[in-house]
Order: structure tokens, then C-alpha cells, then sequence
């Protein structure tokens, strides 16, 4: 059985810590099959004076990431063992797209991992804006994130959906029955042929529930939506995080593979 963990972050991102090497490290020691660095892709939806260094590395800095991962990925391969992709964890935000396009051209990522932590220029999943759910009544926030989430899907940019329903994050909770939206949303997924990422990462902020929710993964299943696995990690020690859960939760609603990629190509593991 070859487990990956697909969702790793690097320093270069202004919130993670620690060394490429280190990360790998707990990989192998994991026991993971695949690793995949996937940090920000620099904000480029925002004019650069207003982009924060504290969220995403600056584009300058993208070149350098692509190097460095490439070069441990070149020294993983002599090692043996544990594999190392290039990943790359981008925004969708509408009315970005050309730049968005030029920047993932340009270099040779194996994936990339869309993601929805804006709503018209308010970050929902950051803790100095939490004020902002203050103006939202709960129901009409979840479907106008989902509707964001859908539009990214099927933008056509990316591989994997990240954290699919991160908009529970701080456990601010709908009061809705969901399974209708969540059916949705798995439609288009399956449509535009992306991958869901079961991310552990919601075990670690108030939600207190892997991303996404049963009832969530469960749709994705019954609609033959694949998925991968990923920890979210921005620290070493969070590499593989809680993954004996989320592969228990992964087989319990259905799922006997997970989705693996290389060269942007997806392929199916057996676990």
C-alpha cells in the first residue's frame, strides 16, 4: 500500500517552518510512498504592493522553490524510497485567470492544488478576519463559498481541490441539511475531473473534522470522485498528520484506491 502525502508546505510561504529535507525525513519515516510540496503560489490577484509575505511566498521567490524542490526530488530518487513531487497550492479567484494560467505554465509541477480561502478579497479562513462571518447568515455563506469552489473546479487549472469544505474551519456550522449542496458540488468535481484531497488538517483548527465531511465524502464516492490524501503541513512533524483516520474514513464510505500524480498525469493506488 503506497500512501502520499500530497499537501506540504515550505517557509517560503511567510506561515510554515523548517527544512525540505526535514519533511522528507518524517516522510520516510512515516512511511509514505510519495511526498509533495505544495506551497503558495505568490498572490497574483493582488497589485504586489498589497500582497502579504506573511501568506505566500513573492514571485521572485517561485523560481527558487521549483529549484529547490526539484533538486531533493533529484536526490530522493538516488536514495531510494520515499518519492518526491512537485506541487503547488494555487488561489482561484475569478477575474484572474491569464495570470494565473502564465504562472502555472511555466514550470513542470506534477499537480496543482486549487484552492478557495478568499470571497471577494475577505480571507474566511484567517483568524484576524473572523469578524467577517459577523455579516453573513450561515446558510447563504456555504453556498456562496460552494459556488466559489464549484467555479474553481471547473476552471480547468487544477488537479486536486483542497480541503474541500474549509469554510467550516472555525466550526461555524450551516443549519441546513447539506447532502443536496454536497451532491452538487461533487457533480462538477466529477464533470471536470479533479481529484478531492482528504485533508487532515481540520483535525488541528476548531472544526475538529478532517476535511471534508463524511456526508461530503460520501457524495464524492457515490459520484466517483477520486481522491488523495494530504496533512496540510507547514511543520515537519505534521508530515503524514492523523492519516491512519483519514484512510479508515476513506474506506469506510467506499473508496479502494487513492489518486497518485506525476508529470500532471493522475494515476490510481490501491490501499
Amino acid at each position: 500500500m503506497t500512501l502520499v502525502d500530497y499537501h506540504v508546505h515550505t517557509a517560503r510561504c511567510g506561515h510554515a517552518s523548517g527544512e525540505l529535507k526535514d519533511y522528507l525525513q518524517k516522510a520516510r519515516e512515516a512511511g509514505l510512498g510519495e511526498i509533495g510540496f505544495a506551497d503558495h503560489l505568490p498572490m497574483y490577484f493582488l497589485p504586489v504592493e498589497e500582497r502579504d509575505p506573511g501568506i505566500a511566498m513573492a514571485e521572485e521567490k517561485l523560481p527558487d522553490y521549483v529549484q529547490e524542490v526539484m533538486a531533493l526530488k533529484a536526490e530522493a530518487e538516488k536514495m531510494g524510497g520515499t518519492v518526491v513531487r512537485l506541487g503547488i497550492e494555487a488561489d482561484y479567484v475569478p477575474g484572474h485567470e491569464e495570470k494565473l494560467r502564465q504562472l502555472l505554465r511555466s514550470y513542470p509541477f506534477d499537480y496543482v492544488i486549487g484552492s478557495v480561502h478568499f470571497l471577494d478579497g475577505w480571507g474566511f479562513d484567517n483568524l484576524h478576519y473572523l469578524d467577517g462571518y459577523e455579516r453573513w447568515d450561515i446558510d447563504e455563506l456555504y453556498e456562496y463559498y460552494f459556488q466559489r469552489l464549484m467555479e474553481a473546479a471547473g476552471s480547468g487549472f487544477f488537479h486536486i481541490m483542497a480541503h474541500p469544505d474549509l469554510i467550516k474551519k472555525f466550526n461555524f456550522r450551516p443549519r441546513r441539511d447539506m447532502k443536496e449542496l454536497y451532491r452538487r458540488v461533487a457533480k462538477v468535481f466529477r464533470e471536470a475531473g479533479v481529484c478531492a484531497e482528504v485533508n487532515t488538517a481540520g483535525l488541528r483548527v476548531p472544526a475538529k473534522e478532517i476535511y471534508p465531511a463524511y456526508e461530503f465524502l460520501v457524495a464524492f464516492c457515490e459520484s466517483g470522485v477520486p481522491v488523495t490524501l494530504g496533512s496540510d503541513a507547514h511543520q515537519p512533524e505534521d508530515v503524514g498528520y492523523a492519516f491512519e483516520q483519514a484512510l479508515r474514513l476513506i474506506k469506510e464510505v467506499g473508496y479502494r484506491e487513492i489518486a497518485t500524480f506525476r508529470d500532471g498525469k493522475k494515476f490510481a493506488v490501491r490501499i
